[in-house]
C-alpha cells in the first residue's frame, strides 16, 4: 500500500492512497456479502439470492460501492497507525477504483496546527491614558442630587429651569394649523436637561396648565441625488406643546444625611464622596484601558502570525455565537431573526477566536506558561479564609472548571504586557477609529 500525506494548509492535510486489489480484496468481499444479505429479489428469500443473479442484475455497482466504505476504513486505520489526529468530519475528495484492479483515493481532513510562533513581543502599542476629570465627578454628584430630588405639582412655569413638563405636541405648519396627518404625541420634558432646546426653556417661562408654547427643530443632514452626490438638506419642523402637568423640581443639599443615604453609610463627607466617586470611575477607566490593551495585542499577535483556522473550530465557536444572539433575540421578542445573515456578520469575530485560542496556546507552550499544583494550592487557602470552603475542594473545583485556564491566560496577559513596549497617550490623541480599523484589518 502506498500512502502520501500533503500539507494543504497549517489546519489541512491530504492523504493519498493506492492500494492493490489483494490488499482490500477481503474488505471489498465482506462489504459486498452484506449489501447482498439486504437484497430481495422474487422468488428467492431476503438474503438468499444466488450471488451470480445478483451480478447480472446489479454488474459491479456493489464492489463500486463498497470501494467507498473500504476507503473509509483504509483511511482511519491509517489515521491510527500514522498518528494523524484528525478532527471534525474528513471528506473523501477522489476515488478511482475498477473491480479486480487497484483502489486509489484521496480523503482530505483538518488538524489541529502546530504553530511556530513568533513576533509576539517588543510591539509597540498604544492606548489612551485616562484620568478623571473634575467635572465628571461634579456630574456624578448632579446625577446623585437628581435622583433624590422632590417633586411639587404647581400652576405655572417660573423664570427657572427647575421644572418638569407633561405637554401634547403637535406638528404645525407655518401657519400655525396642526400639520396634515400628524397626531398629538405625549411628552415630558425636564428643564434641568441641559440637552433640551433652549426655545424650549424660553417659550414655557410663564405658562400654565392648558396653556400651549411653541418650538421649532432644525434637522440638518445630507441627501443623495441621482448622481450619487451628497447634497446637504436643512428642513426646520415646528411644534405646538399644550402643557398639561408642572412639577416644580427641588434639588436636595448634598449634606451628611444625603451622602450616607447614597453610599448605604459607607462615607459621611462631600470629600469623601468625591474620592469614592474617583475612585469607581477611575477602576472603570482602567477595566477599560486593559481590555483594550488585551484587544490590540490580541490584534498585532494574530496579524504577525495570520494562519487559516480549522473550519471544523471556526463552525463550532460560530454556532455558538449565533445560537446566543438568538436567545436575545426570543428573549427580546425580535421577529424574523435571520441566522444566515447574522452568521456571516459574526464569521471574522469567529474565525479570530480560534485563531487566538491556538496561537496563545502555543506561547503559553513555547514560554513555558502554565500553573502548578502548588500556585493552585496558594490561590485556595487564600480563597478558602474567604470561603469557608476546604483547600482540598477548592483545588478540586478548580481543576474541573475552566479557573486555572483563566489563571493562565491571566499570566499569559501579564508575560505579554511585561514584554511589549505599552505606551499611554493623551485620549485626546489616541485615535479609537484607526484602532478598531487595524482590527477590523486583523480580522480580514
Amino acid at each position: 500500500m502506498d500512502i502520501k500525506i500533503n500539507e494543504i494548509s497549517l489546519s489541512e492535510k491530504e492523504v493519498e492512497v493506492t492500494a492493490s486489489y489483494d490488499e482490500i480484496k477481503k474488505g471489498i468481499d465482506t462489504e459486498v456479502q452484506k449489501q447482498t444479505k439486504k437484497i430481495q429479489i422474487r422468488g428467492f428469500r431476503k438474503g438468499k439470492v444466488p450471488l451470480q443473479i445478483i451480478k447480472r442484475m446489479y454488474g459491479d455497482a456493489l464492489e463500486y460501492e463498497a470501494s467507498e466504505k473500504v476507503a473509509n476504513d483504509q483511511f482511519w486505520e491509517i489515521a491510527k497507525e500514522k498518528h494523524l489526529h484528525p478532527i471534525g468530519q474528513p471528506q473523501l475528495v477522489d476515488i478511482k477504483f475498477n473491480p479486480g484492479e487497484n483502489l486509489s483515493f484521496k480523503v482530505r481532513y483538518e488538524v489541529m496546527p502546530e504553530l511556530d510562533v513568533k513576533d509576539y513581543t517588543g510591539l509597540n502599542i498604544e492606548v489612551p491614558n485616562f484620568e478623571v476629570k473634575d467635572e465628571e465627578i461634579q456630574a456624578e454628584i448632579n446625577h446623585i442630587l437628581n435622583s433624590n430630588r422632590a417633586l411639587e405639582e404647581v400652576e405655572s412655569v417660573g423664570d427657572d429651569r427647575n421644572y418638569l413638563l407633561d405637554v401634547e405636541v403637535n406638528r404645525v405648519d407655518e401657519n400655525g394649523e396642526p400639520y396634515a396627518g400628524s397626531k398629538s404625541e405625549p411628552l415630558q420634558i425636564d428643564l434641568t436637561n441641559q440637552g433640551v432646546l433652549q426655545e424650549i426653556v424660553e417659550n414655557s417661562k410663564g405658562k400654565k396648565i392648558g396653556e400651549t408654547f411653541s418650538f421649532s427643530f432644525v434637522d440638518e443632514h445630507t441627501h443623495k441625488n441621482e448622481k450619487g452626490e451628497e447634497i446637504p438638506l436643512k428642513e426646520t419642523f415646528t411644534y405646538n406643546a399644550k402643557i398639561s402637568k408642572i412639577q416644580k423640581i427641588t434639588i436636595p443639599e448634598l449634606n451628611e444625611e444625603l451622602i450616607k443615604k447614597v453610599t448605604k453609610d459607607k462615607v459621611s463627607t462631600e470629600t469623601e464622596l468625591k474620592e469614592e466617586i474617583r475612585k469607581d470611575i477611575q477602576n472603570y477607566y482602567d477595566q477599560r484601558v486593559n481590555d483594550l490593551t488585551k484587544d490590540r495585542l490580541l490584534s498585532e499577535i494574530v496579524k504577525n502570525n495570520d494562519f487559516t483556522p480549522p473550519q471544523t473550530l471556526v463552525n463550532n465557536i460560530l454556532e455558538d455565537l449565533v445560537k446566543r444572539e438568538e436567545e436575545e433575540a426570543k428573549k427580546h421578542k425580535v421577529k424574523n431573526f435571520n441566522r444566515n445573515e447574522t452568521a456571516n456578520r459574526l464569521k471574522k469575530s469567529a474565525e479570530l477566536q480560534v485563531k487566538w485560542y491556538l496561537i496563545k496556546n502555543a506561547i503559553q507552550k513555547k514560554e513555558n506558561i502554565s500553573i502548578s499544583d502548588e500556585e493552585l494550592n496558594e490561590l485556595a487557602a487564600k480563597d478558602a479564609e474567604k470561603t469557608g470552603i476546604s483547600v482540598e475542594k477548592l483545588v478540586n473545583y478548580y481543576k474541573s472548571s475552566n479557573y486555572a485556564e483563566r489563571f493562565i491566560d491571566q499570566k499569559l496577559f501579564d508575560f505579554l504586557i511585561d514584554k511589549n513596549n505599552i505606551t499611554k497617550v493623551d485620549p485626546e490623541k489616541f485615535n479609537p477609529v484607526e484602532a478598531e480599523k487595524e482590527e477590523e484589518n486583523t480580522n480580514e
